[in-house]
């Protein structure tokens, strides 16, 4: 047996054109699969989310607060993950996802003030904490607001 020989048992599959409800000699008439009488017997199917009457799961549950359609999600970066960087390279969104510290920059990266930095770079990203730009800048580098 090879990935190339495989195939469904005998008798499993149905083609597409099977005829329901076309007589005893069809092998699916009268009920049709549908079984005898009930709601799923029935034309007309109920809604998605319908519990037979009982308060749905969706009116249960209490509306809380509301979505701001303004709201940016921004990716934060601690400076101590730009120590991947080589001394003097230019550090941008691209850069940072091609090196895996971001692996979807959403609404924008921010550099956040958190660990120690070492090497003098120039950083091109949409934000800086107060704390990262003192960093990045007290070793030569500089801060670009893209």
């Amino acid at each position: 047996m090879e990935l190339s020989n495989l195939q469904p048992a005998a008798g499993s599959k149905h083609s597409d054109n099977f005829r329901k409800g076309r007589g005893h000699a069809s092998g699916n008439g009268k009920t049709a699969g549908k079984g005898h009488k009930g709601q799923k017997a029935r034309s007309g199917a109920t809604r998605p989310g319908f519990e037979g009457g009982q308060m749905p799961l969706y009116r249960r549950l209490p509306k809380r607060g509301f979505t701001n359609i303004n709201s940016k999600t921004i990716i934060g970066i601690n400076v101590s993950a730009l120590e991947k960087f080589e001394n003097d390279s230019v550090v941008t969104v691209e850069t940072l996802l091609e090196s895996g510290i971001v692996k979807n920059p959403k609404d924008g990266v921010k550099i956040l003030g958190n660990g120690e930095l070492t090497k003098k770079l120039t950083v091109k990203v949409n934000a800086f904490s107060e704390g990262a730009k003192a960093k990045i800048e007290a070793l030569g580098g500089t801060c670009e607001v893209i």
